[in-house]
């Protein structure tokens, strides 16, 4: 099989048939062999019924309904685990991504040989209340992770089959599936320009606490991805850093405490200074960061995936 599209939905009963008429006919018009996966995230109109008919007169269309809304990343987790197709197409439900783009997704990962191709709506039909934070969390993402896309987040990408079977997409992950490709080790990462469509029906699910989400998920990745499998090289690193600062400051104060008396000139409490107990303070976050760093690696040592690396191929 060509193409499997996979398409996460929720509540979008008005744009289902439109949206499957326009995959039908770009799939005809260049003869795929393709599949289009629906995934209801728990819908609460009728797309579940409309999807249900829709299959009746396709046998290319194959649909996942869960029980309640768990989110887009499980959605899609779900979806590429019953995939076939050799290229991975993803889009949103809501029409703004246009299916006339695939044809070109697909030769970019076939001819050009990219391990995923990343939609970039350059010019969008969204207020700025949304495209200004956007701005800034594509430019966060791409620091982070050293991957120039200018937009993380597009819905419409495409893969190769091998990546959506090597990558686990959890939580609110989805964001960041160029990252989750690059540290399973597909570095082949491209971008193309892409059309955004002005929404024709329903309105938006996402609201502003996904960006604030989305810079929480992503300090996650970063961290997992530098230090996942060796927990003290980070905790152990700072905890003994701390720790020796505040074991050096409380000898400084000593020392001066000491000093003082030696010249007998009047010198107050050692306790009496707020040095004192800003060193001791140091020295537990230390002990604390250090021990966390030591029970990470037990974690690590006696994780069943401690070892499970993925191989390319072996002669």
């Amino acid at each position: 099989m060509d193409i499997s599209v996979v398409i996460p939905l929720f509540n979008e009963e008005e744009s289902l048939p439109e949206l499957y008429a326009w995959i039908k006919r770009v799939m005809d018009e260049n003869s795929f062999s393709y599949e289009v996966v629906f995934v209801d995230d728990g819908s609460t109109d009728h797309s579940w019924d409309v999807i249900c008919g829709l299959q009746k007169d396709s046998p290319n269309i194959k649909g996942i309904r869960f029980r309640r809304n768990y989110g887009k990343s499980p959605a899609l987790h779900c979806a590429f685990q019953k995939v076939e197709g050799d290229v991975v197409i993803t889009m949103d439900a809501d029409l703004q991504d246009s299916p006339d783009e695939i044809p070109t997704l697909y030769k970019m990962i076939k001819e050009e040989k990219y391990d995923l191709v990343s939609g970039w709506k350059k010019k969008r039909y969204d207020p700025i209340s949304k495209t200004l934070p956007t701005k800034l969390f594509n430019a966060t993402a791409r620091k982070v992770s050293g991957i120039k896309l200018h937009d993380f987040n597009c819905g419409l990408k495409a893969y190769r089959k091998k990546v959506v079977k090597n990558i686990e997409v959890y939580n609110d992950m989805h964001r960041y599936i160029p990252y989750l490709a690059k540290i399973a080790g597909f570095n082949k990462i491209g971008e193309k320009e892409v059309c955004h469509q002005a929404r024709k029906y329903g309105q938006s699910k996402f609201g502003m606490s996904r960006f604030i989400n989305g810079y929480l998920d992503l300090m996650t990745l970063w961290f997992l991805s530098k230090f996942g499998r060796k927990p003290m090289h980070f905790f152990g690193l700072w905890g003994s850093v701390m720790f020796f600062v505040g074991l050096i400051a409380v000898i400084i104060v000593g020392f001066n405490k000491w000093y003082a008396m030696y010249q007998g000139v009047p010198h107050p409490l050692v306790t009496n200074s707020p040095y004192f107990y800003i060193s001791l303070t140091m020295m537990l976050l230390g002990t604390q960061l250090f021990l966390a760093g030591f029970l990470g690696e037990i974690v690590s040592r006696n994780s069943s995936e401690r070892n499970n690396y993925k191989i390319e191929e072996e002669l």
